[in-house]
């Protein structure tokens, strides 16, 4: 059986916890900032955690993690 390649978009964007859950950045923290308040900047800051839907299609994209 052929080795299945890792989309390297995806490992550049997701990384596997301890659990086997996929950790996430947020988006909308690039630009355009002034008009967002102090509080959902930092919120911004923190990792998220992939949710059961998107679980799935992540799962395939990192056959390894």
């Amino acid at each position: 059986m052929p080795k299945i390649k890792t989309r390297r978009a995806a490992a550049k964007r997701f990384t596997a916890t301890g659990s086997g859950e996929f950790k996430r950045n947020k988006a909308f923290k690039s630009h355009i900032l002034e008009k967002k308040s102090p509080k959902r900047k930092r919120n911004l800051r923190k990792a998220a955690l992939v949710t059961a839907a998107d679980f799935g299609r992540v799962k395939n994209m990192l056959p390894y993690a």
